[in-house]
């Protein structure tokens, strides 16, 4: 199966900037692969979709300002001659680090994305603070003149695709920290202040926004986003309905950012991405497939936790059986899914609108069928609703 068959064309101005006012005012395109129908409904109208059986599924992993902003201390740069215009700006300019996934937690050592990555080489030493957020050399504007450092981090490792591997610095509270001197890791789709020659992309009401509502276990540098259109009373209401509510936690890494490089689907590998299933949690899922009752996941995180689950359940059990189920623990999740897999689990999905040739596409295919997925796209394009992390959502049931 080749990459190119889950390409769709998308007008910029279709990728949603901002949050709507309204967490749950956005669109709904319902699919139901049944009968092949789709419907323009409007997520306000979600609770009455689900059946009065089913289990809803939700990540409760919570997001964290994982892009930090600083400077590099030049350990191995060699620096220009007096006369090169680059001279005045050496070692001033602003880097930028995404923290991805935590190593080791003492001393900590985290997996990221540095930019810009050529410069950053392993043994640099990087600097970070609070100020330090505008254009380079500008002082007013967050510039590294005078600024101190708030944490500090040396590089001792790089990957195949320029991810860096980074030491911190010991501090008394290194996520407090974090709190103080980070920004909210928006995908790189979303552009604001450009007027200003400033690329930051959070503002402050992002705080909330890019967060669900009930997210608890802090880890993600992404947001679960079909969760973001939940308010508390779209909550209660579903509760009202007597329909369960499960908490799962994964979160979400570096295969979130990793484009997919090959020509075929299947020579694509993802990232690892942790995970915990509470004992709670997993005795509600099993006792809902056992009851032939449907296990309704909000968002592709869940679905990639809970089908990865059972795979492994399956493996340990060494039982050949139509009833599958999952294990509470925690671990690291590889699930690759693309049209022609067999899921254990998810009956049916909420999700957002995903990029083209991404692995999110691709398990939303596999879900509902590659060419009513496809064709839903096109007409979501053609219908006008807002794509990405702060548009609107489709339902596949």
């Amino acid at each position: 199966m080749l990459v190119s068959e889950f390409q769709y064309d998308l007008p910029p101005e279709r990728i949603a900037q901002q949050p709507l006012a309204d967490r749950a005012g956005s669109r709904l395109l319902h699919l139901n692969r049944q009968n092949g129908t789709r419907l323009d409904q409007n997520f306000r109208e979600f609770p009455d979709l689900l059946r009065s059986d089913d289990l809803l599924v939700v990540n409760n992993t919570r997001v964290f300002p994982a892009r930090l902003y600083g400077r590099r201390s030049g350990e191995r740069a060699q620096a220009p001659g007096p006369q090169n215009p680059a001279a005045r700006d050496f070692l001033r300019g602003r880097i930028e680090v995404l923290l991805t996934r935590q190593i080791s937690d003492d001393p900590k050592e985290w997996e990221c994305l540095v930019r810009p990555g050529r410069k950053i080489g392993i043994g640099e030493k990087l600097h970070f603070s609070s100020n330090f957020s505008g254009q380079a050399g500008n002082p007013s504007e967050g510039g590294s003149a005078g600024l101190g450092t708030e944490i500090e981090a040396e590089v001792i490792g790089r990957g195949d695709f320029g991810e860096r591997r980074i030491r911190f610095a010991p501090v008394s509270d290194f996520f407090a920290c974090i709190e103080r001197i980070g920004h909210v890791p928006l995908p790189p789709y979303i552009h604001r202040d450009h007027h200003r020659g400033n690329d930051r992309t959070d503002q402050a009401a992002d705080r909330d926004r890019y967060q669900t509502v009930y997210a608890q276990a802090r880890g993600s540098v992404a947001a679960p986003t079909a969760g973001l259109h939940f308010t508390p009373e779209i909550l209660e209401q579903i509760r009202g309905r007597g329909i369960e509510i499960a908490a799962i936690t994964l979160h979400v890494g570096l295969g979130t950012f990793q484009p997919v490089r090959v020509e075929k689907v299947e020579d694509h590998n993802l990232h690892r991405e942790r995970y915990e299933i509470s004992a709670e949690a997993a005795k509600a899922i099993n006792r809902a497939k056992a009851e032939g009752r449907r296990v309704v996941a909000v968002g592709t995180t869940t679905v990639r936790t809970l089908e990865y689950a059972a795979a492994q359940s399956a493996q340990l059990s060494h039982e050949r059986t139509d009833r599958h189920q999952v294990e509470a623990g925690r671990g690291e999740a590889e699930a690759f899914i693309y049209p022609g897999y067999r899921f254990r689990i998810i009956d049916a999905l909420l999700t957002n609108f995903h990029l083209p040739q991404s692995t999110l596409l691709m398990l939303v295919c596999a879900l509902s069928g590659k060419e009513f997925a496809m064709s839903a796209y096109r007409h979501a394009v053609d219908a006008g609703y807002r794509f990405y992390s702060y548009g609107d959502c489709m339902f596949v049931e």
